[in-house]
């Protein structure tokens, strides 16, 4: 007998409904956090933090998850410190919030070398010339030159020497009025009305340059309400696009002329584009003078059995041995600027001394390999995962988080590692970088599954995901190797949450179900200083993916205006 329409249409709802509620994952959040990242030696930040713990609970969040770089300094701090730390642990237990910490920093390692600098991923030198001179070595490599640096050389605003400026005379200008030394500077002008889709105001110059050789850029720069004063770079770029360096030195809006340095290792390269200027600029000027290249030598050199210094003859048929041949091959300021685990692209290069009795006369040519620092953007440095005495440090943190925090969960900061596999602990390890990564995130679990029985462990997912840093193919950074962090997930046991930040709607999804599909219980990061409405539609598809289990409240400024109002959009899904 043929149903009505009505009955069919009731009946096709019915099935509808069946159907989404078979493929919806949508459960009640069971996670719903808080990211507080503070210095609790200063006794302010503790109460702004007994102040944030209050809003949090009354809004409904039921976690903080807690970080402090003094987290790896407890031996270094005053019992102040650790009274401040228990304030806030039982400040978290009167208002029912689990209390995640964060241990292992290997993305961002500074506070990890605080503890030693010479653990630090290094980037191979070989063979840079050095010379004996004044009883001394001396970084001499001449390979090559740049031309013009100080833009004395010029034809209607175009500087001799130079591959290209950015529209001359409309952005990029030859000043003889304005200059630092010589007749004449280069200045860039009001770069965003003249090029408002992509800011550009560059100068480049094309460089040939030795591989694997280490060299320091810098220029005197002035600036006059110049508004992209944070987006200045001296940037290295290849042919194929490969970025040499990501430093970004610091100017002000409206500066006097000052000196601002780069340094960058060449790696399999021969050919390089020198670029100074902005991506990005607006409004207000920006001169440059005076720039420089130089060998880098032994500014931020990484010692360690696994990092090794090689010192011969120019034709290699001589080894030198250090303290009978030369002395203090080290660099005392590696990463001690302005404290332990502070990092500068350039200091004074360190004094290596010839003893009496050195093999090395005065004028000889010496060819020196080893390694050293890169640094990413402001201060980023990373440390090396092959090295065995990491693993002691990162024991005795966790050891030390658990018996003064006494947390109810650990999050492994493994997120942005952006140096890698270059050292010989690295090559000898025989891994990938994504093999040493596998290796080193399931260490980090052991160590705190034997401080901490049974507490559970959380980790940020970009350095696992396919879809984010860890993709098949290309190049990550100053990473060794094509797709150089692929199938790092396999280091992962089930039962560790993944605190997924892969949060761009082409890419979302196909992040969810990455780490759905292994097993994975998973935690949503929102907010980043944005609109709190941006949550909803990653919820909605976590949805479509079992082990969605909560959402945090982050922020990278500090800013926590919007905590109630996130709050409320994870009640409302």
């Amino acid at each position: 007998m043929r149903k009505p329409w009505y009955v069919l249409a009731a009946l096709g709802a019915l099935a509808s409904a069946a159907a989404c509620a078979a493929q919806s994952h949508a459960a009640p959040l069971e996670h719903r956090w808080v990211y507080l990242a503070t210095n609790l030696l200063v006794d302010k930040n503790v109460e702004d933090a007994l102040v944030l713990l209050d809003r949090a609970a009354k809004a409904g969040y039921n976690g903080v998850v807690l970080t402090d770089s003094k987290f790896l300094r407890w031996d270094q701090l005053p019992e102040r410190y650790v009274q401040n730390v228990r304030r806030v642990r039982q400040a978290c237990r009167d208002h029912k919030l689990a209390c995640i910490a964060c241990v292992c920093p290997i993305g961002y390692a500074n506070d990890l070398l605080s503890r030693d600098p010479n653990l630090a991923e290094g980037l191979p030198v070989v063979d840079a010339p050095f010379v004996a001179k004044g009883g001394r070595l001396i970084p001499a490599d001449d390979s090559v030159r740049l031309v013009n640096g100080g833009f004395e050389q010029s034809k209607n605003n175009m500087p001799t020497g130079w591959s290209f400026v950015d529209q001359p005379g409309k952005i990029t200008f030859i000043d003889t009025a304005v200059g630092h030394e010589g007749r004449s500077s280069l200045r860039m002008q009001d770069i965003g009305l003249h090029d408002p889709q992509h800011g550009h105001g560059r100068a480049c110059q094309t460089l040939t340059v030795k591989p694997f050789r280490y060299y320091h850029v810098s220029a005197m720069v002035k600036t006059q309400d110049f508004e992209s004063a944070g987006e200045v770079q001296i940037a290295v770029l290849c042919k194929d696009g490969t970025a040499l360096n990501y430093h970004k030195p610091h100017v002000e809006k409206t500066q006097d002329w000052k000196r601002i340095d780069v340094t960058f290792n060449s790696l399999e390269f021969s050919q390089v584009n020198l670029y100074l200027g902005i991506w990005g600029g607006r409004r207000g000027k920006i001169w440059w003078d005076d720039v420089r290249l130089e060998p880098g030598g032994l500014v931020n050199v990484v010692r360690r059995d696994g990092a090794p210094l090689r010192a011969t003859s120019a034709d290699g048929q001589v080894r030198y041995q250090e303290d009978r041949d030369f002395q203090n091959a080290r660099d005392p300021k590696l990463g001690m600027i302005p404290w332990p685990g502070g990092f500068t692209a350039w200091h004074d290069p360190p004094t290596v001394p010839l003893p009496s009795g050195s093999r090395i006369r005065d004028g000889q040519k010496v060819s020196l390999s080893y390694f050293h620092t890169a640094i990413i953007y402001e201060e980023q440095v990373m440390c090396c995962m092959a090295e065995p005495k990491l693993y002691e440090i990162l024991r005795w943190q966790i050891e030390q988080v658990h018996k003064h925090l006494q947390p109810d969960g650990y999050f492994l900061q493994h997120d942005e590692i952006r140096v890698q596999g270059w050292d010989e602990s690295c090559r000898h390890a025989g891994k990938t970088p994504g093999e040493l990564l596998a290796e080193n995130v399931a260490k980090c679990v052991k160590l705190v599954r034997a401080e901490d029985v049974g507490k559970p462990v959380y980790v940020w997912s970009d350095m696992f995901d396919p879809s984010h840093n860890a993709q098949k193919v290309g190049r990550y950074y100053l990473v060794k190797g094509n797709g150089p962090w692929y199938g790092s997930w396999k280091g992962l046991e089930k039962d560790v949450a993944i605190v997924n930040w892969n949060s761009g709607p082409g890419k979302r999804i196909e992040s969810l179900r990455h780490f759905a599909g292994l097993g994975h219980r998973q935690i949503l990061v929102g907010y980043y200083d944005g609109p709190v409405g941006a949550i909803r539609g990653w919820l909605r598809d976590g949805e479509q993916v079992p082990g969605i289990v909560g959402a945090m409240y982050t922020t990278w400024q500090h800013q926590y205006r919007d905590l109630e109002a996130f709050a409320a959009q994870l009640k409302a899904h």
